[in-house]
């Protein structure tokens, strides 16, 4: 299976080391593998220093693509991630 999705980072630090390791975290509880694109840029998902080359400050918008059998549940739960600022509440 495969799927994509569309999500805007809206936390004030953006896509920084800690957020990259909470998005690695998830990939690695599910059988899918996630790619993330800004721009021109594709990373692979579960790579914090991939993730971190996109250089993604507050109000980018990034296009999460997942393929596996868990691929749906990764990208649900990524998208609760990325809405709950990556639990910074800011």
């Amino acid at each position: 299976m495969e799927g994509s999705k569309t999500l805007k980072v809206t936390n004030n630090l953006g896509l920084h080391a800690r957020a990259a390791a909470k998005i690695v975290e998830l990939v690695k509880r599910h059988k899918a593998q996630l790619f993330l694109r800004k721009d021109d840029q594709e990373v692979d998902g579960s790579s914090i220093l991939s993730i971190l080359t996109l250089a993604c400050p507050k109000g980018t918008e990034v296009e999460a693509r997942a393929i596996g059998e868990d691929s749906e549940k990764l990208l649900k739960e990524l998208e609760l991630l990325f809405e709950g600022k990556f639990g910074e509440g800011q």
